[in-house]
């Protein structure tokens, strides 16, 4: 009898599923559940994508629009024009431009800090996006005209008129931050924290 025990028990061991950590639900219940795998890689492959796509189109829209007139595009639902805007994203905090680049870039390295914990799909695509625009716009700021730190980002899509008269004039990083911070909000509002987990699971 106590022989087939002890081989029960052999049995049970020999059958636990090694990837499961000691004391957590096999079936992914409980609070010692496994974390949902690393998602780090999405940033770093969404990111270079859409820095390099912001890269393109401002050389590709200075040197063919620079000292243009607005292009029409559209029936008029898209002005192509150059604007050099030493503000933020849309224009706004213009004459702030040192202490903007310095945001810009303690947002950088806040996204790469956070990174190697990044488990939400969502959060990892939104924060790619928000990495890529603020690199893309940092870009400017230390390349361009009047020099490193005080660059004039260059904006060249205008929406419903032209000279910003509607929307304000916009480039590729513009979008990718506007798009990147309304996923978080939305990631938030759902209650999924950037690690994977949820909000109101931490408040218990």
């Amino acid at each position: 009898m106590d022989n087939d025990r002890v081989s029960d028990e052999r049995d049970t061991e020999t059958t636990a599923d090694p990837d499961v950590p000691d004391g957590a639900d096999p079936a992914g219940g409980g609070d010692d559940a496994p974390l949902p795998p690393r998602r780090g890689f999405l940033l770093l492959l969404l990111a270079p994508i859409i820095v390099v796509a912001d890269v393109v189109t401002k050389v590709i829209a200075v040197a063919a629009l620079d000292g243009e007139p607005p292009l029409r595009l559209l029936g008029g639902f898209v002005y192509l024009q150059i604007v050099r805007n030493p503000g933020a994203a849309f224009g706004m905090a213009t004459g702030l431009t040192w202490l903007l680049t310095l945001v810009a870039v303690g947002v950088v390295i806040a996204i790469i800090w956070i990174m190697p914990k990044l488990r939400s799909t969502g959060w990892a695509v939104g924060l790619a996006l928000v990495l890529a625009g603020a690199l893309g716009n940092l870009i400017d700021r230390f390349f361009r005209e009047p020099g490193p730190l005080r660059g004039h980002v260059v904006d060249f899509v205008s929406l419903f008129a032209p000279n910003g008269d509607i929307w304000p004039v916009f480039n590729v990083a513009d979008s990718s931050i506007v798009c990147g911070g309304a996923l978080i909000v939305l990631m938030a509002l759902l209650g999924r924290d950037y690690d994977g987990t949820l909000t109101k699971d931490k408040k218990k």
